[in-house]
C-alpha cells in the first residue's frame, strides 16, 4: 500500500474532508494501491514547529476537526516539532489536553525536540511517534541511526530526493520506515533550514506569551512585537515548478522507481498552503493522470458544498 501524508489546511478543512471523500468514494480515480496515510498539521500551540500557527487556540474547533479525520480511520499527526521545547513547557495546559483527547490509538505526533519526546513517550505511549525532517539529517548513516530507534516513521531530509545511490544503502525494512518528502519548497542545501526552524519556534513561543497576557494582537501589534515570518528568497517561487525544484519527486518517478525500490510513504508539503494548491498538489501526486480533471472537480465541488465543516472559531 502506498500512503501519503497531506499537509491539512487549518482555516479550510472542507478541502482535506473533500479529498478524504474523494478518495473513499471514487477509487477508481485513484492510482492503484493509493490511501491516505494521515493528514498533519496543529493548532496555534507552543509545540508546534515547522511552520508558524498563529491565532487564538480553540480547543472545540481542533478537537472537532480531528475526530473528523477519524471518523473515517485517518490518523492526524501533530507537528510538534519545535526545537526549542524544554522542561519548562512541558505542562502546557492545551498540548496535554490535546494529547488526551488524541490518544485513540489512532492518532500520532511528529517529534524534534528531545525533551518533548521523553515526555510523550512517557506519558502517552499508545500515540506513535515520526522522527521529523526538521532534525535535517544529512548522512545516510545517521538515517541508518534514527531509523534503529522506535518511531513509527522517519522522514527523510528533502536533499536525499531523487539520490538513489544513497537510498539504495537503505535496507528493504528500513525503507517501508522512511517517509519522502516529495514536494520541497527548499532550495538544494540550504544552508538556513535549521535556523529558520529554531526562528519559527521562537515566534511561536513569543506568539504564545503575549497572548496569553493580552489576549488578541493586531497585524501592527505582531509588528511591533517583532511576530514576523522568516524571510527568505525562495518563499514566493512557484511551488510546482520542477526546473526550480530539482528535489521535487516527480510522480512518474515516485511510482516507476520509489515504489519499486520499496518506499511506501509520502509526504505532500503544504500544511497552512490554500486550499486550491492543496487540492492541486493532491491531484498531481494521487489521481491516475487520466482522471486528474474529474478527481479535481470532484474536490472542488465537495470542498465548496461542505463549507459547513470549517468549523467556526
Amino acid at each position: 500500500m502506498i500512503k501519503f501524508h497531506l499537509g491539512e489546511a487549518p482555516n479550510d478543512i472542507s478541502v482535506c474532508c473533500s479529498i478524504m471523500h474523494t478518495v473513499h468514494d471514487h477509487p477508481h480515480l485513484v492510482r492503484d494501491g493509493v490511501e491516505i496515510g494521515s493528514f498533519f498539521g496543529s493548532p496555534p500551540v507552543i509545540w508546534n514547529g515547522g511552520r508558524m500557527m498563529l491565532g487564538k487556540y480553540d480547543a472545540k474547533k481542533a478537537k472537532a476537526e480531528i475526530a473528523r479525520y477519524n471518523e473515517m480511520g485517518i490518523p492526524y499527526r501533530f507537528t510538534w516539532t519545535n526545537p526549542l521545547i524544554e522542561e519548562e513547557h512541558l505542562d502546557d495546559y492545551d498540548c496535554n489536553d490535546l494529547l488526551d483527547f488524541a490518544d485513540n490509538g489512532l492518532n500520532e505526533c511528529i517529534v524534534n525536540s528531545p525533551v518533548l519526546e521523553e515526555y510523550i513517550r512517557k506519558t502517552h505511549p499508545n500515540i506513535k511517534l515520526t522522527s521529523s525532517t526538521c532534525k535535517c539529517i544529512r548522512d545516510i548513516d545517521e538515517v541508518k541511526a534514527e531509523l534503529a530507534k522506535p518511531y513509527s516513521l522517519v522522514v527523510l531530509d528533502y536533499n536525499f530526493n531523487n539520490d538513489y545511490e544513497s537510498l539504495e544503502e537503505l535496507t528493504p525494512e528500513e525503507r517501508k520506515r522512511c517517509e519522502i518528502l516529495s514536494n520541497p519548497a527548499c532550495r538544494p542545501g540550504c544552508t538556513r533550514r535549521k535556523e529558520h526552524y529554531r526562528w519559527i519556534g521562537e515566534q511561536q513561543l513569543h506568539y504564545r506569551e503575549y497572548m496569553e497576557r493580552y489576549n488578541r494582537m493586531t497585524p501592527e501589534e505582531q509588528m511591533k512585537n517583532r511576530i514576523s515570518e522568516w524571510e527568505c528568497a525562495d518563499r514566493n517561487v512557484f511551488l510546482f515548478g520542477e526546473k526550480e525544484y530539482p528535489l521535487h519527486v516527480k510522480p512518474d518517478d515516485l511510482y516507476n522507481k520509489y515504489v519499486p525500490m520499496g518506499f511506501e510513504n509520502f509526504k505532500l508539503e503544504g500544511r497552512a498552503s490554500n486550499a486550491i494548491l492543496i487540492a492541486e498538489q493532491v491531484t498531481r501526486y494521487m489521481a491516475k493522470p487520466e482522471s486528474a480533471d474529474e478527481f479535481r472537480y470532484r474536490v472542488n465541488v465537495g470542498s465548496s458544498m461542505n463549507q459547513h465543516l470549517n468549523y467556526g472559531g
